[in-house]
């Protein structure tokens, strides 16, 4: 079949990866094929809706099972997504196949029908609203199972990228900020933002394979399992690390200081992780996309992150 991208997939990746994502379209159709080549595959169906900076299309392998192909454009997100894969080893997620380190290439099961647990319309996210505490719920758990210490992979796939980094490049963002953050952002914000690097620069606890992006549209039904995990953007950190985008999201549905308490308790309890660190990591999270949101001129969204960040505050 000819190789092809949703539009929408295939401008973003234009337009926000430099010189790189015209290169990386361009060479996408023989990636394909050599992967194709290599793992005896053939693509059955038109790539997938939905994402960002992916391929992704489902295939028939040789024996007549069928899978999904995703070939990614590898960024310091999604880097160490098939080390956590392999880590989880399907208990919980989709099971990883086959990997090649020189493409970013992944074979991986194809969860049917794919339904996500809940839809993720981007900001302001739909996690926080009542009728869906039942369904954060559910995601808590399946995000309490996969925390799991890291295994020894094979040779080629990359390091798990860690918290810890993380914080170090909010040291930068927000103790010595640049003049466009600091124009935007209440000297109280970036006052607490280095108090919070300063706090989580320490792990409170065990290093966990933990994820960095728990919004609930990449929990999808599947045939093997109710629910399984999809996308992950795998990191090394302490277990209250996934509280922190997953509460920055429910607060957004109502960013007062009344509901993000409340978001964060009932989110803490779900993941069993401590209120006040998951309260810190949720800030931290809002805090780096503010700076985003200056940097890609949005101003919606830089009003919204701002009014998260001082509910979290």
């Amino acid at each position: 079949m000819p190789i092809s991208l949703p539009s929408d997939v295939a401008e973003n990746i234009a337009d926000s990866f430099g010189e790189r994502g015209p290169e990386w379209l361009a060479a996408l159709p023989g990636v394909v094929e050599q992967r194709c080549a290599t793992w005896g595959l053939e693509v059955i169906g038109d790539s997938f809706g939905g994402g960002t900076h992916s391929w992704v299309a489902p295939v028939r392998r040789v024996d007549g099972s069928v899978a999904v192909l995703k070939v990614p454009v590898v960024d310091e997100e999604n880097y160490g997504e098939p080390t956590g894969l392999y880590c989880y080893g399907g208990d919980g997620a989709v099971r990883l196949y086959e990997f090649d380190p020189r493409t970013g290439a992944m074979l991986l099961e194809w969860a049917r029908p794919g339904t996500e647990l809940l839809y993720q319309p981007g900001f302001p996210s739909l996690e926080g609203r009542p009728e869906n505490s039942a369904k954060v719920e559910q995601a808590c758990r399946l995000y309490r199972r996969l925390r799991r210490e890291s295994v020894a992979v094979p040779g080629g796939f990359p390091a798990l990228p860690t918290a810890s980094g993380m914080v170090a490049e909010w040291e930068g963002m927000f103790v010595e900020s640049e003049a466009g953050v600091a124009e935007v952002i209440p000297a109280h914000l970036l006052d607490r933002a280095a108090e919070r690097c300063s706090e989580l620069a320490a792990p409170d606890g065990p290093l966990l394979v933990v994820n960095r992006d728990t919004h609930l549209g990449n929990i999808v039904a599947a045939e093997r399992e109710p629910w399984l995990l999809i996308d992950p953007k795998a990191y090394l950190g302490e277990a209250a690390f996934n509280a922190g985008f997953l509460v920055m999201i429910q607060v957004q549905s109502d960013p007062t200081p009344e509901h993000a308490r409340a978001v964060v308790e009932r989110t803490a309890a779900g993941l069993e992780v401590r209120a006040d660190r998951a309260r810190a990591w949720a800030f931290m999270r809002s805090m780096e996309e503010i700076v985003w949101a200056v940097e890609d001129e949005e101003p919606e969204d830089l009003r919204l992150h701002l009014a998260v960040a001082t509910a979290l505050a």
